[in-house]
């Protein structure tokens, strides 16, 4: 599988295509390129990083709702409504935007961004799309009274808990996950894409069901995993991550998906992940996603990008 910018006739440019699906005992079903690439698996990771919150009794401590579940798990748009929901999170565990350490930047979403650059509006950390994960690292560290200053190190009790339950739920020894420092300042974690798949087929009930409930609150209006979601209502779960990682649960038929693009290219991930999920069964994904057209500085269609070649079984 490869996804190709054509530029008229011509192929200009190929994004290699690595995928694992498998089910939930862990056998491989289907395949593209190298099931057992190592990457890191960045915001993909972002609902087994929630599950301490939820094994712990931080959920239940807090009262956290779907909603909040859902936000924690997100990389979202930076919307209006997405915002205040971090912020009355925040005040519910008892913390302040001072506390977040993920800082700012644009929001994922392209009109959200200009439309704060035409109002004027200054970003700032619960701005960021992981400020829903990072509220809930606070909350976890209130619940057990860990400090939560400095709660981003990778030493830190907060950091080693998630890594803990990265572990358990890829069956990756800890000890054999690779670590790094993600683009929000956490810790994020290099595994096997069939590592990945598997732990997205045992993502823990509450998480899995808020996730399913909230589509809007996992990304944004207009974006991919929003949009997957929202195609199939209850029959899939999708998450991006950066450098072109996605991960994904049929919930049906309850197989995992993990794929990264080898050279990080965003858009041919989301290409990528719709129609694996078409070929294994999601029909039809939403037409944005199936191909995107190039243009030029005239706004004319120049060319497009598109998936070619399939799993194999």
């Amino acid at each position: 599988m490869i996804v190709e910018l054509r530029r008229g006739t011509v192929v200009e440019s190929r994004h290699q295509v690595h995928v694992a699906v498998v089910d939930g005992d862990g056998a491989l079903v289907a395949h593209a390129g190298d099931p057992g690439f190592v990457t890191f698996w960045r915001s993909a990771a972002k609902p087994f990083q929630a599950m301490a919150l939820v094994a712990d009794g931080a959920g239940d401590r807090f009262s956290l709702t779907s909603e909040d579940l859902a936000l924690i798990c997100a990389s979202h748009s930076s919307e209006p409504a997405q915002v205040a929901r971090v912020r009355d999170l925040l005040q519910r565990i008892g913390s302040s935007e001072r506390d977040l350490l993920c800082g700012p930047h644009r929001p994922l979403s392209e009109p959200v961004a200009k439309d704060y650059e035409t109002r004027g509006v200054r970003l700032t950390a619960v701005y960021s799309n992981c400020s829903g994960k990072h509220t809930g690292m606070l909350a976890l560290a209130k619940h057990h009274g860990w400090p939560t200053e400095f709660y981003t190190r990778l030493e830190h009790p907060v950091q080693q808990r998630c890594l803990e339950e990265v572990s358990r739920f890829t069956d990756v020894p800890a000890a054999e996950i690779g670590v790094g420092v993600d683009g929000c300042g956490v810790a994020c974690f290099a595994l096997p894409l069939k590592n990945m798949a598997l732990a997205y087929t045992r993502i823990q009930p509450a998480v899995l069901a808020a996730m399913l409930m909230h589509p809007e609150l996992i990304a944004g209006e207009g974006r991919p995993c929003t949009e997957m979601m929202r195609a199939h209502p209850g029959r899939v779960v999708t998450k991006v991550g950066a450098e072109g990682v996605y991960s994904a649960l049929l919930t049906r038929e309850k197989l995992g998906v993990a794929l990264k693009i080898e050279d990080g290219h965003s858009v041919a991930s989301t290409l990528a992940m719709a129609a694996v999920l078409e070929e294994l069964g999601l029909r039809p994904q939403p037409e944005s996603l199936t191909a995107r057209p190039t243009q030029n500085s005239r706004g004319e269609t120049v060319g497009e990008m598109r998936v070619n070649g399939g799993l194999v079984r």
